[in-house]
């Protein structure tokens, strides 16, 4: 049995899954690649239609994206994983844990739950971001080599775009101008998505959006009375695809989610009697 979405492998340890956001590909996480290799098995995934994944066979729903995703994880032979998502995938990778595929989660501005005036907003501006980034997918390489083109090119997802790396700007023409499913997913991934069920997630969550971020509005914190026992953490001065703006705040939350994942929380019953005693 083969894959079904591309999947980049490195490093050793438990394993983490790494899900970038819609409008880019696994090439997004390159800032953070390196310390996340050196203490996890990571698996750098593109989501559906995007990067060297084959796009789905019907409406990318969260759902079926997230069927695509575990259809990979059995593939590759892991039954659970750390997720490490960013917008859409931040999105996925809760799905995952409410269907115990998940053993934590760090969400970077998880998509699902803005109001309709926001994901109107949201709507137009991904609609734009493809067509202009289409209409300029020839330069986007050429520009990705100065620090003065990949400003041009990330900053709306980035609050210090000149930080960024090349391959964050490339992620951007695989995302926006070269993928093969942007309106489908655009239409039942983000406008139509609603989240259900998170109640049942039961494992650890730690929640986080840019305090720069003009893409997802404060839509993160709306998720904090849904999953049990999340945690929220702003990163400041980052914008909605923090990866390079706040690289080492990203791999410390990925290494203490993960730990807390080694450990039982105890639940509200025995946190009372802890305080009354």
């Amino acid at each position: 049995m083969t894959s079904p979405l591309a999947v980049a492998r490195s490093g050793h340890g438990e394993p983490l899954l790494l899900l970038h956001g819609f409008g880019s590909s696994s090439l997004d996480f390159t800032p953070v690649l390196p310390a996340l290799s050196a203490q996890f098995e990571v698996l750098n995934l593109d989501l559906p239609g995007s990067g060297r994944s084959p796009r789905l066979d019907r409406r990318p729903t969260v759902g079926a994206i997230t069927d695509a995703v575990e259809q990979t994880l059995d593939a590759e032979g892991f039954g659970t994983v750390h997720v490490l998502g960013n917008s859409l995938g931040a999105r996925v990778g809760l799905e995952l844990a409410r269907r115990g595929r998940a053993r934590s989660v760090v969400a970077i501005a998880p998509s699902g739950l803005n109001l309709p005036p926001e994901r109107i907003y949201q709507g137009a501006g991904m609609a734009l971001a493809r067509v202009a980034f289409r209409s300029v997918a020839s330069h986007i390489e050429p520009l990705s080599r100065s620090r003065r083109g990949r400003t041009a090119l990330l900053t709306t997802l980035k609050a210090r775009p000149w930080r960024a790396t090349p391959q964050e700007a490339l992620a951007v023409r695989e995302g926006f101008a070269e993928t093969r499913d942007f309106w489908p997913t655009l239409l039942w991934g983000l406008m139509a998505d609603v989240p259900l069920g998170l109640r049942g997630i039961d494992c650890p969550v730690m929640l986080a959006q840019g305090t720069a971020d003009v893409v997802a509005s404060g839509q993160t914190v709306r998720f904090l009375p849904l999953v049990p026992r999340a945690r929220f953490r702003p990163l400041l001065a980052a914008g909605h695809a923090p990866q390079s703006d706040r690289t080492a705040t990203i791999v410390s939350m990925v290494q203490a989610t993960a730990a807390r994942a080694a450990r039982p929380e105890p639940d509200a019953e025995t946190v009372l009697e802890a305080a009354v005693a």
